[in-house]
């Protein structure tokens, strides 16, 4: 598995080719000290042995630290098609003057714009891969691809060109791996990770679409990211780019959507017949998640929940040599140490426990900001750092449990069913589904006079959040409440949230990330189950407990679902009281000009509203810190003097003497 990426950076349009891979190169450099441009050798004349579709391309290696290819489309220009030896010579060709970005123009000495379009009809086209060496073996018309799992006979998002001179970017529905792109003169610049496009810009500025997104929901929804021009590829779809090649100039893209989670017709209501044949999915899902190991162990992140203990079984059934991980976080949060050991004794495997404390989740705080690329605000993303890097001293590949939760109707559609139920009842009421939908994802969305500064309040005045729900709940993909929010489930919090940012966890370890959930044959058979399957009374996930209470203890199998215990208001509140002072500090929060400077303070104290109490505190404030700690370090932002003015600077106990003093 040593030759299939991680990530890519590429472009393709018209531009002066010489400067192109000038600032590709120079991108990559500053990424890896170790590499230096003598090592790039350029072959300017290539024959390769040629079928139809298939592109014939410069290689470009890069001694200890990434791969390049890059090449004209094999339609035109010096290509013998069919079977016979393609002889393909490069030459540079250009397009409309492109910003070049000053800092790296200097490193560089190059000028600080691109030549103008010289006579080269086609658009050119350039691909590295930091860190691999050798090229990736990829799929017909595709010039980049990357899997979580790293099987690349399936991939998870690509790049890939046509004959009639246009340029695809794609993800699959479930949205494992992120895709981003942005457009620089008559350049589209595509890469798997937010950090490598940022040098290409001219300066990285905050999206306020991504921001107030963030603060809604906890990840910033697709396509917007937090920076400026840069957007992602919602998953599901591809973004289709054509070429004028009598201008050299491109066109608007347009966005195809390649799958779309769709109610079945006809409704599955027979127990014994469901329960057969989601065997047989989980069982095959299995299968091709392991058919490329050996007879190397495999790790398995296993908390004691079923999903993850449903793995963790299908997986021993299999005859894959596995071993658990596990996180404990003491006597605070919510136990998962205890079922996580009994399911490992159960199915005779290894179980390593991961201890959690404050002062492992410090020192991993940062680090996790890196690897996650874009700010995430959910409590468990540092835990799961930390579970990520101890599962890579044993393995390359860990198994996860992510996806149940969306594919058989978890806890928390039991409330919203309710809310549904009331709607129907009362169309008049004070607030839409789709506005008690956005109520639960329990973050900032309804507290925005309060939350944010003047200059950016007066701003999102004409977003609304809920516009990003609509897809996601459209009732003509699924009349029925329960399949619609699943479909919701799926695209939402799935393919925005928890898919993308466990894969990115995995791959700053150097792990390959397989969730036998996201799996297509199995999500689509799930659209067919009749709603009584799924939740019966208060029991959710039916027909998955029935489907494995035979591999599993019933005590694991049947009882009620919790969320993962991260004791994040006991963390902030005590062990990171001081630290709040220095995260959110308010002279630091004022010349960011976002959010309100003392809201930290407004949190703990309880005034910023009555919804964020307990659990919520910590949860809030755990929200803003990801996202000022992602400014600091992704966007490197040179960070004003703080200011004393804010309570954390006093002990605990003092602060709340002084305010029992004061009231």
């Amino acid at each position: 598995m040593g030759n299939i990426p991680h990530n890519f950076l590429g472009y393709w349009g018209y531009g002066a080719q010489h400067e192109l891979e000038a600032l590709l190169t120079s991108v990559v450099e500053n990424l890896s000290p170790n590499l230096s441009p003598s090592r790039l050798r350029y072959t300017h004349k290539s024959e390769t042995a040629c079928k139809p579709g298939f592109y014939p391309t410069l290689t470009l290696p890069l001694e200890r630290g990434g791969n390049w290819i890059s090449g004209f489309p094999p339609w035109k220009g010096g290509i013998k098609g069919g079977n016979s030896t393609c002889v393909y010579t490069v030459a540079s060709s250009g397009g409309e003057a492109l910003n070049f970005p000053p800092s790296l123009a200097e490193k560089r000495g190059l000028k600080s714009q691109f030549s103008p379009q010289e006579n080269h009809p086609l658009p050119i086209w350039n691909v590295v891969y930091p860190g691999l060496d050798g090229n990736p073996l990829l799929q017909e018309n595709q010039i980049a691809a990357i899997s979580a799992s790293g099987l690349l006979s399936s991939p998870d998002a690509w790049v890939s060109l046509q004959e009639n001179n246009c340029l695809i970017l794609g993800r699959e529905p479930f949205g494992k791996v992120p895709l981003y792109w942005t457009v620089q003169g008559q350049v589209i610049w595509f890469a798997s990770q937010l950090q490598l496009l940022l040098p290409i810009l001219q300066q990285s500025e905050v999206s306020i679409s991504g921001l107030y997104g963030y603060s809604c929901f906890s990840y910033v929804p697709t396509p917007f990211t937090p920076i400026n021009g840069v957007f992602a590829v919602t998953a599901g779809t591809e973004l289709i780019w054509h070429s004028d090649c009598q201008s050299g100039k491109l066109r608007s893209p347009e966005s195809k959507n390649i799958h779309s989670w769709r109610e079945a017709p006809e409704q599955l209501t027979d127990e014994a017949t469901a329960i057969n044949e989601l065997q047989t999915l989980l069982k095959d899902s299995i299968e091709r998640q392991i058919s490329d190991l050996k007879d190397e162990p495999v790790g398995v992140f296993l908390s004691g929940g079923l999903d993850s203990s449903v793995v963790a079984a299908l997986l021993v059934q299999a005859g894959v040599k596995v071993r658990a991980y596990t996180l404990d976080f003491g006597d605070v949060g919510i136990p998962e140490y205890p079922y996580s050991e009994q399911v490992a004794q159960f199915l005779n495997i290894p179980l390593v426990k991961v201890a959690v404390t404050p002062s492992s989740i410090k020192n991993a705080l940062i680090p996790t900001v890196q690897a996650l690329d874009l700010p995430f605000g959910d409590g468990v993303c540092v835990p799961l750092y930390l579970l990520s890097e101890r599962a890579s001293q044993e393995t390359q590949v860990i198994f996860n449990g992510e996806g149940g939760d969306q594919l058989f109707a978890g806890w928390t559609n039991k409330p919203l069913i309710a809310a549904g139920v009331y709607q129907a009842e009362n169309p008049a009421g004070k607030e839409t589904f789709i506005q008690q939908y956005l109520r639960t994802f329990h973050r900032l969305g309804g507290y925005e006079s309060q939350v944010y500064q003047p200059d950016i309040y007066a701003q999102i005045q004409n977003l609304h959040p809920e516009d990003w729900l609509l897809a996601a709940l459209d009732a003509t993909e699924c009349p029925s409440l329960l399949h619609r929010l699943r479909r919701a489930s799926l695209m939402l919090k799935g393919a925005q949230n928890i898919h993308p940012r466990a894969t990115a966890l995995g791959f700053a370890h150097g792990l390959w990330v397989r969730s036998p959930f996201c799996d297509l044959p199995l999500a689509e058979w799930t659209f067919r189950l009749s709603g009584e399957l799924c939740l019966q009374g208060a029991c959710e996930k039916y027909i998955l407990k029935r489907a494995v209470e035979n591999w599993l203890p019933p005590e694991i199998v049947w009882r009620q679902k919790r969320g993962m215990g991260v004791p994040l208001t006991s963390w902030c509140l005590n062990d990171f009281w001081h630290q709040l002072g220095i995260w959110l500090n308010p002279e630091i929060l004022r010349a960011n000009n976002h959010f309100y400077p003392h809201i930290a303070a407004q949190i703990v104290e309880g005034k910023l509203g009555a919804a964020i109490q307990g659990r919520r505190i910590g949860e809030t404030l755990w929200l803003l810190i990801m996202w000022q700690l992602w400014r600091s370090h992704i966007l490197n932002e040179e960070l004003s003097k703080k200011s004393l003015d804010h309570p954390f600077w006093l002990h605990r106990r003092l602060w709340r003497s002084y305010k029992r003093w004061q009231g």
